[in-house]
């Protein structure tokens, strides 16, 4: 080929690449596209080829790209370049960016200068010299990692994420030791995992537990209330959406998946997610592949999914009102937490924990429990399980005068275990709790049969709970 310098010998070394770049290369001669994808599918890189200006949108429109290496001049006989400057301009409108390198055979750099005026990264001259081109395409390729990293980081400032030092696991009970065997066993495996236990028992505690000890902590944890989500902003939320996408979409955003891409994304809350949503998110676990809203352009992402729920999912499925399909997706191993009042070997270390850590938040350090307080506590039905604890030690020191928790600073409400008579004996806030939990068991979680049953909308019931930090099913 008589545009191309001699290759270099297939015995030299070559640098690292990454296996998922992917090049399009846009000339209207097919030797040139072939000579390049030789040398670049040599290299390591996936390569996509186009012989048009509306060749190389369509598959800009279709696919991912890393890097664009794109001729100036397409029509027979033409060497104004004018045809890839205005490529060059209808590329940074669909993604400004995305690197683009210029090639031009006629030895001269003004129209290569003047797309590099328009947005171009480089140029190249024809005949190329393979060892400046790789190199070229292997600089821009770190800078768009670079930039995406960046991207990245930016967006996860509205998500919870936690890597490297395993989270707090206190298991002194047989069932949680033998929780914690199971965890211990499937997190390094990749399995999808579901964590299931009443409301407050640490289902999150445990996911994120799993991550730590999967052996690649560093990797993305990114946790998302999937049930809290309305329809709206589902898909936003969970694949991205691009500029122009709504309204009120002014930038591009990266959605929880890819966030997650190489990590674990927790889905808290699954059991409360519409049919309708869960037909989408069942396509991206079968697929890998994901549609950002606005956009035609398919991303494929890499994702570890743990997901939590209080929800019965095989009764949920028997009634309908969960799919089959996206449970087995979900299920692969299944994570069944118990409650405090099951486990209360775990009450003494609990809230031991939780006062040391109050206890520095708080400046004070060296607090301890009454023996007359963990006697409470070890009595206490711990409707709101390890949540509950966690708030009431909390509360407990903040209210105790001296250096030692004492029974009556604990203040435990009464429960439903010491009978409904007792209710004279609770505060106001006291007896709206204890109805809105009762209402939401009758009704196994449903929040808007609870809704009805307390006489409430669905709306004041979701502000109540969200005050007394009571979830429900669905």
């Amino acid at each position: 080929m008589s545009d191309t310098a001699p290759s270099t010998p297939d015995s030299a070394p070559r640098p690292e690449v990454d296996s998922r770049a992917r090049i399009l290369i846009a000339d209207d001669q097919v030797d040139v596209l072939e000579a390049l994808r030789l040398l670049l599918k040599r290299d390591g890189y996936a390569v996509l080829t186009a012989q048009s200006p509306a060749g190389v949108l369509a598959m800009l429109e279709a696919e991912d790209v890393d890097v664009l290496l794109m001729d100036l001049n397409y029509a027979r006989d033409t060497t104004s370049g004018r045809e890839g400057l205005d490529l060059l301009a209808r590329v940074r409108q669909l993604d400004a960016t995305l690197p683009v390198l210029v090639m031009t055979a006629w030895g001269s750099v003004e129209g290569a200068v003047e797309a590099m005026r328009a947005g171009a990264r480089d140029y190249v001259q024809k005949p190329w010299d393979n060892t400046r081109l790789l190199t070229l395409l292997r600089t821009q390729l770190e800078l768009r990692r670079a930039l995406k990293r960046s991207r990245r980081l930016e967006e996860e400032n509205t998500h919870l994420r936690k890597g490297g030092e395993r989270p707090a696991f206190l298991a002194e009970s047989r069932p949680m030791q033998a929780v914690r065997r199971l965890v211990e066993r499937v997190a390094p495996s990749g399995a999808n995992v579901l964590i299931t236990g009443e409301h407050g028992t640490g289902k999150e505690v445990v996911a994120r537990w799993l991550h730590a000890a999967s052996g690649r902590p560093d990797s993305p944890f990114v946790a998302v209330n999937s049930g809290g989500l309305s329809e709206g902003v589902f898909e936003s939320e969970l694949f991205g959406h691009v500029k122009g996408a709504f309204t009120d979409a002014k930038t591009d955003r990266i959605g929880c998946f890819e966030l997650a891409d190489g990590g674990i994304l927790f889905l808290d809350e699954i059991g409360n997610m519409p049919l309708t949503q869960q037909a989408k998110l069942l396509r991206v676990l079968q697929t890998g592949e994901l549609h950002p809203v606005g956009s035609s352009k398919v991303r494929r992402v890499s994702v570890r999914v743990v997901s939590a729920t209080n929800v019965d999912l095989a009764r949920a499925v028997a009634e309908g009102r969960f799919r089959e399909d996206l449970l087995y997706r979900l299920n692969t191993v299944e994570v069944q937490l118990p409650p405090l009042r099951d486990r209360r070997e775990d009450i003494p270390p609990l809230a031991a924990h939780f006062l040391s850590e109050q206890g520095r938040r708080y400046g004070r350090a060296g607090m301890r429990l009454s023996q007359g307080a963990l006697e409470a506590l070890m009595a206490y039905s711990w409707p709101g399980n390890v949540r509950e604890l966690e708030h009431t030690v909390e509360r407990a020191l903040l209210m105790a005068s001296g250096d030692e928790v004492t029974p009556e600073d604990l203040l435990l409400r009464r429960t439903s275990r010491e009978g409904s008579s007792r209710l004279e004996e609770m505060t106001l806030e006291e007896v709206e709790r204890y109805l809105i939990e009762r209402a939401l068991t009758r009704n196994d979680g449903n929040v808007s049969d609870a809704a009805k049953a307390l006489g409430l909308s669905r709306s004041a019931l979701y502000r109540r709970m969200q005050y007394y930090g009571i979830k429900g099913a669905r």
